[in-house]
């Protein structure tokens, strides 16, 4: 199945758009975008020359996703949320050689108006909470609150707090799908588990 497109979206040539996904109203894909397969790219969206995004990610309404900027597999992009590809942007001073690279690891989730200030990598599965700004890098499955962003628990792989504590070890299983989680030296990882239910 192709991509679909909507008649008013914009898709410059060379853009390279993966099957089933869908691309609606008024968005705008520059010729350079690689786009994966099914994903959903939001009313009034807009996707840079040098972007990559992967398989499944859920784009919103009102998400520019600008130059340097790299979406792995099935990220979240909550509506109106914001990227950045210069840190210290001025009009009059040309800096597009001086662009950071922001990576957004895969199954993370950036909340609805939350601002991810380039240069920062956003590690597997990490959840940052609605209107957080993010200014380095985040742990995978972190759970991040707050302006700057700073780290309140952990996340499960299907959105679920876990029951662990932000430094030490631990080990703790998801309340919904019974997969288990483990915590060591402050770092979360994934065990072997049940399949997510249907």
């Amino acid at each position: 199945m192709h991509a679909q497109i909507h008649p008013t979206a914009i898709v410059d040539d060379g853009a390279q758009i993966g099957e089933r996904t869908r691309v609606w109203h008024w968005v705008h894909v520059s010729a350079g975008a690689r786009i994966g397969k099914g994903c959903s790219l939001g009313q009034n969206v807009f996707v840079g020359n040098r972007v990559a995004v992967g398989d499944n990610v859920k784009i919103q309404n009102n998400v520019s996703v600008y130059d340097n900027v790299t979406l792995e597999d099935d990220v979240f992009c909550g509506p109106s949320m914001v990227f950045t590809n210069v840190y210290n942007p001025r009009s009059a001073v040309n800096r597009k050689d001086q662009y950071r690279d922001t990576v957004v690891k895969r199954g993370a989730t950036i909340g609805a108006n939350s601002t991810i200030v380039c240069g920062t990598t956003i590690g597997e599965y990490a959840f940052i909470a609605a209107g957080a700004v993010v200014n380095r890098d985040v742990k995978a499955y972190a759970l991040m609150v707050g302006v700057p962003a700073r780290q309140v628990g952990w996340m499960s792989q299907f959105g679920e707090r876990l029951d662990l504590p932000l430094e030490g070890n631990g080990k703790t299983t998801c309340p919904y799908t019974g997969t288990t989680y483990e915590l060591i030296d402050g770092s979360c990882t994934c065990l072997v588990a049940p399949a997510a239910p249907e």
